[in-house]
């Protein structure tokens, strides 16, 4: 169990981010067109997994939107989006945002990638969704970089992100 802070309150997540090293755990997230996607979709690629409560709220929006860029400018880059929103909810965002580099995916269906990845709220008002995180994985799925970012209302650190993933 780690321990995140929603405006300075301490809530806790159901375990820990995956070892640096380890093979990531495999997934079932939803994507936009409601079609089922595994770790599988995307072999053979680094992957930038952005884990955000919702996009609907603005340091979500931010990191969602960083990441765009970057992608935008390295077109060998994944960059996944996981958040607890709606598929329709993200791709609204994503077409109003101009957001067109990301692949957005949704826990619509369980919680069992935030129970696995260690970022499911347990308990506070955010219980049930994803606490905020970053992790980089290999094309091979060996985790290269993690990061639990302390405070919900607060960015990642994207350069150290974005050097993990360009290594």
């Amino acid at each position: 169990m780690a321990t995140v802070t929603l405006k300075g309150n301490p809530i806790h997540t159901n375990g820990d981010l995956p070892a640096l090293g380890m093979k990531a755990p495999d997934f079932a997230l939803v994507k936009t067109d409601l079609s089922e996607v595994s770790l599988a979709h995307f072999a053979g690629k680094k992957k930038l997994l952005n884990i955000v409560p919702s996009l609907d709220t603005g340091i979500c929006a931010l990191s969602t939107k960083y990441f765009n860029d970057h992608a935008e400018k390295h077109p060998d880059t994944l960059i996944l989006v996981v958040s607890a929103d709606l598929p329709f909810a993200a791709g609204r965002f994503c077409t109003g945002s101009g957001i067109q580099n990301v692949v957005t995916l949704s826990m619509m269906r369980d919680r069992k990638f935030a129970q696995d990845y260690g970022v499911l709220i347990v308990d506070g008002p955010l219980a049930g969704i994803s606490a905020r995180a970053v992790v980089v994985l290999s094309a091979e799925n060996q985790v290269l970089y993690t990061e639990l970012v302390p405070e919900i209302g607060q960015e990642p650190n994207y350069l150290a992100a974005l050097a993990a993933l360009n290594t």
